[in-house]
């Protein structure tokens, strides 16, 4: 019997339900994937909110790694034995799935399915952020909020890595403390420090190029007021809350600012991109650019747990689901 987490009608943790399902046998272009690790993302609780709604029933999980047991016609790069991970489609808490071909990444030998499942969304994601969204350059200062989570840490190492100076905002002194082991030249706690004032203070009164704000709607002024003249706000999430409606016509009185919302689905669509990211972040773990915290873990069957700690920030780091 094969047992995934579902969801059959949008709510709180309580709509993550335990059940037994069925697979098919793969069809045309899929593969069979017994899947071993899953990553938490908040995309998932976007998902099980019906913020980001998903056709009910489904079984959320925005990333897993795992071996493919078997495929169907028409497959051309996978067979039998092969390791992958993927992203870009829901599903990934489940023991087993059905998996399109075209969103799975064949899995190098040297990377653990444990550390690919944590850092894959995570790390595309900073990749993307950094290298596309926009090229952040050596000398640059840039400031992330969140900086402790999964996606902070990662950026700020791999931002650090690239000769960038990374300014982190976090909920708290510990994470700061984690934030400044993993990249932040400066940490500045939430409700302590009046971040613009120290974004003023630290970068000598010209502020920042860009600001990466996964928080949205109570970071999301404060963001654009640690901008300066023609900087850039790249929004990728909503932790917080959806940013609300607001006056196009003040980012002009602001210095003519930018701000652009952005999502990895955007490249993950794209296969030369969607490789290309993949192939950076696994070169990236195999020079220790990036040195995965995987600080959660809960079985599978206990995903209400794990969503309920990240959800109430409770968690630092990556997070796993065990399979």
């Amino acid at each position: 019997m094969t047992y995934a987490v579902r969801v059959h009608k949008p709510g709180g943790p309580d709509a993550l339900v335990w059940e037994p399902v069925t697979i098919a046998e793969p069809g045309p272009g899929q593969l069979l994937v017994r899947q071993t690790y899953a990553g938490v993302n908040f995309i998932d609780i976007y998902h099980r909110t019906g913020l980001y709604p998903l056709p009910a029933p489904f079984t959320p999980g925005f990333e897993a790694a795992g071996v493919v047991e078997a495929v169907g016609p028409d497959v051309t790069r996978f067979k039998a034995g092969d390791r992958i991970v993927y992203t870009g489609v829901a599903g990934g808490y489940a023991e087993a799935r059905l998996l399109d071909e075209r969103y799975a990444i064949a899995l190098p030998d040297d990377i653990p399915e444990r550390v690919a499942a944590a850092v894959f969304l995570r790390g595309l994601t900073v990749d993307f952020l950094l290298g596309h969204v926009y090229p952040v350059r050596p000398g640059e200062t840039v400031l992330i909020h969140a900086a402790a989570g999964g996606v902070g840490l990662i950026f700020s190492q791999w931002a650090a890595a690239r000769g960038a100076t990374v300014i982190g905002v976090v909920s708290s002194e510990e994470k700061a403390d984690l934030a400044r082991r993993n990249g932040c030249r400066h940490a500045l706690v939430s409700g302590r420090d009046d971040v613009v004032a120290r974004v003023l203070e630290i970068s000598g009164g010209e502020k920042l190029p860009v600001v990466y704000d996964s928080v949205g709607r109570d970071t999301f002024e404060q963001s654009l007021q640690c901008l300066r003249p023609l900087g850039l706000l790249v929004s990728f999430g909503n932790a917080s809350g959806p940013v609300p409606p607001f006056e196009i016509g003040r980012l002009a009185a602001m210095g003519s600012l930018k701000v652009t919302r952005c999502t990895l689905t955007t490249a993950t669509e794209i296969p030369a991109l969607y490789q290309s990211l993949a192939s950076s972040l696994f070169d990236a773990l195999r020079h220790k650019l990036l040195t995965p915290e995987i600080h959660q873990a809960w079985p599978l069957k206990d995903a209400r747990e794990a969503q309920i700690a990240l959800e109430s920030r409770r968690t630092t780091g990556s997070t796993v689901l065990e399979i």
